[in-house]
């Protein structure tokens, strides 16, 4: 059974999603699928709309046969570390023989010319970077700047590709992974339709952006939406999307966004000092002091709190992107130590099954055999749930934002068994 690999956040599942789902199986000859799913938080450093079970319910209703989550260490991080966790977990699987992703180009060709020449990435190479990221390009800008200034241009063999382009920075960065992991998974890339990666507007019938989506969920004032928003993204999400949203917000569980985490993060901003904020993940280069000094700043009646501060924030130098990463390390508490480069390159600890379809248990009872980490579908099944802590604790902390307060979301990690689903 050939089995095709995806990584994905479906923060929501969107038509465009399925569509991507379908081309890539049908680009892998595969019969089978293995998703890499985001958890709570998301690779900009947002809390996704709905938790990841009802999102792992959405691809599985799509046609996904296993879910697995790509750890918060990995999810909320730039290009680089977000795409060596998700290969890395889809490579140990020792199930799947292909990864289909989107780009703006289409082309697999150039991206692996330029793998084939990065993949050995030197110190050198990652200062260039850094210097470009300090100036306050976003990633993908300071990527493409860093291989002009590495002296990787357009050569006799063709053009490289649009590295300033969201969808293209992260397909080099899955080549670079499943080159620098060795692994045996085949890659293919598929161009992206219609709406763009962060296109905030809606100019289709049938097909949008998840960003366009959530701005029609939330509006400008980013309050959490009534069923008449629900409904509004109807025309662009598969009913099985619409039907969770719809669930999940009669229940007070979202659609979420970083308002809903106000009082949570701005007590952590209050009470820890420049100090202690210092030795957080992703407070860098003195933020400490613009973050204590844009809290006097902020306006007594904003009815948007976090929007306010990051506007306070934001500088050419910080992207909105670094700022909402950094702010979300504060109020997941993760220290510097612990997302070190080091640590990072060890690769996810352990495979989380987040759910399976019918296809989906043979699959995992192949990788029961052939899976280079261990497979873990409880936590407290696990021989050493500290693999999970960091999760753990995040899925604890996304409770929160919920509409009442339920102590029994604080550890749905270790009462939630992985989602199944029987499809005809």
């Amino acid at each position: 059974m050939k089995t095709v690999g995806i990584i994905v956040e479906y923060n929501p599942l969107h038509n465009g999603h399925v569509h991507h789902f379908e081309a890539s199986k049908q680009a892998a000859g595969a019969e089978s699928c293995v998703a890499v799913m985001s958890g709570h938080f998301l690779q900009r450093g947002e809390p996704a709309v709905v938790n990841k079970w009802a999102r792992a319910e959405m691809a599985l209703h799509m046609g996904a046969d296993v879910v697995i989550e790509l750890p918060v260490a990995y999810a909320c991080q730039p290009a680089e570390w977000f795409a060596y966790g998700a290969v890395r977990l889809l490579d140990a699987t020792g199930v799947v023989d292909a990864l289909c992703f989107g780009s703006e180009e289409g082309s697999l060709e150039p991206l692996s010319r330029l793998a084939g020449l990065l993949h050995r990435e030197d110190a050198a190479f990652r200062s260039l970077l850094q210097e470009e990221l300090k100036q306050g390009a976003s990633y993908p800008a300071a990527y493409a700047a860093a291989v002009r200034r590495f002296g990787i241009d357009n050569d006799a063999d063709g053009p490289l590709p649009p590295l300033d382009q969201p969808n293209t920075i992260l397909g080099l960065h899955y080549m670079l992974a499943l080159q620098r992991l060795q692994s045996p998974i085949i890659p293919l890339t598929l161009p992206r339709r219609e709406a763009g990666f962060h296109q905030a507007d809606i100019t289709g019938t049938s097909i949008a952006s998840a960003t366009a989506l959530r701005k029609l969920l939330f509006g400008t004032g980013w309050k959490s939406p009534d069923e008449a928003a629900l409904r509004a993204v109807a025309p662009y999400v598969p009913a099985y999307t619409l039907d969770i949203l719809l669930r999940e917000h009669a229940a007070g569980r979202g659609p979420l966004c970083w308002e809903h985490y106000a009082r949570p993060l701005f007590t952590q901003l209050l009470s820890r000092p420049e100090e202690e904020l210092r030795q957080l993940h992703e407070v860098t280069e003195g933020l400490e002091h613009r973050i204590k000094h844009s809290l006097t700043q902020l306006p007594p009646d904003t009815a948007s709190p976090v929007e306010s501060l990051l506007d306070l924030l934001k500088t050419k130098r910080y992207t909105r992107t670094k700022l909402q990463r950094m702010l979300l390390r504060i109020l997941l508490g993760h220290p510097q130590q612990s997302l070190s480069r080091e640590s990072l390159q060890a690769g996810p600890a352990c495979i989380r099954v987040l759910g399976f379809s019918s296809k989906g248990r043979a699959l995992l009872k192949r990788m029961r055999v052939t899976a280079s980490l261990p497979v873990i579908t409880r936590a407290a099944a696990a021989e050493d749930p500290a693999w999970l802590g960091m999760d753990i604790r995040a899925g604890a902390v996304y409770s929160l934002g919920y509409r009442e307060l339920d102590p029994s979301q604080w550890q749905r990690d270790f009462t939630q068994p992985p989602l199944q689903l029987d499809r005809v």
